[in-house]
């Protein structure tokens, strides 16, 4: 191992670290909000683990439109999974390298977000992001995400990196060799996208970097416009969204902030509806995927040890402060049955939608062999998500 390649790389990772995350049993009592924002689960609950590293230079804006418009898609791949009898929920992390707008002692690498199921959150940071000129160091932003983020110990977890980017793989202060062979000693497995032809990856090292970390080497055309097919349930489960909204009851001194936040990544997913993202967004908050413990009741309710009786009156929604005790809990166990029932069409819904989709796809035959990122990702997750004991509807 090259110590001073990795020491340089622990450095950069260092300025990046942010405040340990914060659970939302910890800041919902006083309404406080918190730094870093974590939607909790039930112990040994099935999980995902996903990192997505981002080349953010010039070249590059085509990558991130891909991004913004498939991200709900490829969370969207574990709705119908399980492990052990478990749905898993899945957490993702965001970072950008490559942009000269980012600082060169940090290796021009950004952490944007820690692994967090905010996905919220997640599709705004995207959505804000912009592209320009630097240097792309793939080594290094790989043992930023190895060292940096809450990896789960457990060899049960599907945990991978998905980098993307169109440099030489093996550019930069930290030998990419050694990152991704961290990175595999931790059991995260690394994949690598090559936003251009595959003999070029190959000669870039972008294929031998994954091979080392047991993943999978992918080429995508980045600049192509995502296919969608529309189908006969897009209306509905738009509408269902719609409704789904209205179940939710913000609290504490984040909420209103964070239900606004909700509307904007809602129109910025309809903004995008010619690839399909309001009707992807729309299927991951019908799935358990969509967790907004930290500032929504009915989500926090099912927190098992959460109290609503510990909050305080004016960290409730303002219909709510004049309820007694056993009309707020009535009240939420109430938003909570509408929810669940909204959720479930959606998803019905969207397994209806599924087979037409694949139906239509055969007929189409397409044979270009150009793929996009939501394609490469879905189908590279599951083959190896399912080698950990994940089972997938056919």
């Amino acid at each position: 191992m090259n110590t001073k390649h990795i020491t340089l790389g622990a450095a950069a990772c260092a300025a990046l670290i942010t405040m340990t995350p914060v659970t939302a049993k910890n800041i919902a009592l006083a309404g406080a909000p918190p730094e870093v924002e974590e939607n909790s689960s039930q112990p040994n609950q099935a999980k995902v683990q996903i990192a997505i590293l981002l080349d953010t230079s010039s070249s590059m804006s085509g990558l991130i439109e891909q991004t913004k418009t498939q991200l709900w898609k490829i969370v969207n791949t574990f709705i119908d999974a399980k492990q052990n009898g478990q749905v898993p929920y899945v957490e993702v992390a965001l970072y950008e390298y490559g942009k000269s707008s980012l600082s060169k002692e940090e290796n021009w690498i950004k952490r944007i977000q820690p692994l967090t199921r905010d996905l919220d959150e997640i599709s705004k940071q995207l959505f804000a992001l912009r592209t320009n000129g630097g240097d792309e160091f793939c080594g290094a932003v790989i043992q930023c995400a190895t060292d940096d983020l809450m990896w789960d110990p457990s060899n049960k977890v599907y945990k991978a990196i998905f980098i993307a980017g169109n440099e030489a793989f093996t550019q930069g202060p930290v030998n990419a060799t050694d990152a991704v062979k961290s990175a595999i000693a931790k059991g995260v497995i690394v994949n690598t996208i090559h936003c251009g032809s595959e003999q070029s990856g190959i000669s870039g090292g972008w294929k031998k970097g994954a091979t080392l970390a047991d993943g999978k080497f992918l080429t995508i055309d980045h600049n192509r416009a995502v296919a969608h097919i529309e189908a006969p349930q897009d209306a509905e489960i738009v509408k269902l969204n719609a409704k789904l909204n209205r179940t939710y009851l913000a609290y504490g001194r984040i909420g209103v902030a964070k239900k606004r936040e909700q509307a904007t990544q809602d129109a910025n997913a309809a903004a995008k509806s010619k690839s399909g993202a309001d009707v992807q967004r729309a299927v991951t908050k019908g799935s358990a995927n969509y967790s907004n413990t930290a500032w929504d009741l009915v989500d926090a309710c099912k927190e098992e040890n959460f109290d609503i009786t510990k909050v305080k009156n004016d960290a409730l929604p303002a219909v709510m402060q004049t309820m007694t005790m056993a009309q707020r809990k009535v009240h939420v166990a109430t938003k909570s049955k509408e929810r669940a029932a909204i959720q479930a069409q959606i998803l019905e819904l969207n397994n209806k939608r599924n087979t037409y989709v694949a139906t239509k796809r055969k007929e189409q035959a397409e044979k270009t062999g150009v793929q996009t990122l939501d394609e490469v990702v879905a189908k590279t997750i599951r083959e190896q998500a399912e080698k950990q004991g994940y089972a997938f509807k056919k």
